[in-house]
């Protein structure tokens, strides 16, 4: 799973130990738009921003409510069609 952040964003580090904490654990990538003018300039200040990669490219998924923590993530992650198997 990619997670498309930027340092100092609050969001970004919380939804990223959000999803750390998962039971079990996803493998994440973290992506700094700022890195890339091109992910800055299509992404901007709309990060987080969860993506999952398969072999037909990369889909991305709804905006996470910030609330949303443990069993809710996954129940929440599973509803827009992320599995572990994904990770």
């Amino acid at each position: 799973m990619l997670l498309l952040t930027r340092k100092g964003c609050c969001l970004c580090e919380g939804l990223e130990q959000k999803l750390r904490a998962l039971d079990p654990p996803l493998a994440l990538e973290l992506i700094d738009v700022d890195g890339d003018p091109a992910l800055q300039a299509r992404f901007g200040l709309e990060v987080p921003v969860l993506q999952v990669r398969s072999g037909q490219g990369e889909r991305q998924l709804p905006r996470v409510p910030p609330r949303l923590a443990g069993a809710s993530l996954q129940v929440w992650l599973q509803k827009h069609g992320f599995s572990s198997q994904d990770a």
